[in-house]
């Protein structure tokens, strides 16, 4: 099925919560080893907790890349056990390259026997480093979410200059928007290139929206960075369109023994606000 058909329909029949899968070690729970099995642990630990609530689960890949061959195995050991349990997968790793490189990237993630749904890439070299992973999307029926306008303070320090009577990000949300116009699922109209956009910037997502109308977007930033139900309702279009990322404020919830029903109360605290937020 086309990614975006996938994780609209996903969405409509649970909720738009996305839980992003970031284990620092320093973090984990008591009880927990601070090496690649304790990845493997606690990753499952929280999909066990949070799939009947959450739609899909955002693995940030440096945490498990910092452990060498060891962690990336954990990594896909994880991706793996998250699609076994009925969740969508978003890498998030956010690859960009040209030519041969950006295809093997492409390659490494996006293949139809993988675990991973999408992948976050960055979009600094223009197409050149984003039409090899639309291209294996269309192919194998996954998708990617390209930066638009990241939910970090410095953020403005690029995304927000001018250029001529717009910004960078809303040049590049154009971008965007062209790069998937070809490429939209059957049943619900969304492309397989999906945007970026961060909680911590309600009147810009509020714009972006306008701008990304056939893009489902990935609205990191809730929770631990400020965001809102409220901020990211304007990233919804009918209760569609967008999913919502919480990281530390669901899966460090608790350090104690009951980590796995914390994670599982701070999700399901979430989908109640932003179905609540966003009429659904």
């Amino acid at each position: 099925m086309h990614f975006a058909d996938a994780l609209t329909s996903a969405t409509l029949q649970k909720s738009p919560v996305c839980v992003g899968l970031d284990p620092n070690l320093s973090k984990f729970p008591e009880g927990i080893t601070k090496d690649a099995k304790g990845l493997i642990t606690f990753g499952t630990g929280i999909i066990d907790a949070v799939k009947d609530i959450a739609v899909c689960v955002k693995p940030q890949m440096a945490y498990y890349e910092a452990l060498g061959w060891e962690g990336m195995r954990a990594f896909y050991e994880t991706c793996a056990y998250a699609k076994l349990q009925g969740l969508l997968v978003i890498a998030d790793g956010k690859r960009n390259d040209i030519g041969s490189t950006c295809e093997a990237y492409a390659d490494a993630y996006l293949t139809k026997d993988s675990p991973i749904d999408a992948l976050t890439v960055s979009p600094y070299l223009g197409s050149d480093g984003i039409k090899p992973f639309i291209e294996r999307c269309t192919k194998n029926d996954k998708g990617i979410f390209v930066l638009v306008k990241t939910s970090n303070p410095s953020s403005v320090e690029l995304q927000d200059l001018p250029t001529g009577d717009e910004t960078v990000h809303e040049h590049m949300a154009q971008l965007v928007e062209s790069w998937g116009l070809d490429h939209p699922g059957k049943e619900s109209g969304y492309s397989c290139v999906g945007a970026v956009v961060g909680a911590t910037y309600p009147e810009e997502l509020k714009y972006l929206r306008t701008l990304l109308a056939h893009s489902i977007l990935l609205i990191p930033g809730y929770g631990a960075q400020g965001g809102t139900a409220a901020d990211v309702a304007h990233g919804f279009v009918n209760g569609k369109g967008a999913v919502v990322n919480a990281s530390r404020s669901v899966i460090f919830a608790s350090k104690g023994k009951d980590w796995k029903e914390a994670a599982q109360k701070a999700a399901e605290k979430m989908k109640t606000e932003l179905q609540s937020a966003i009429g659904k």
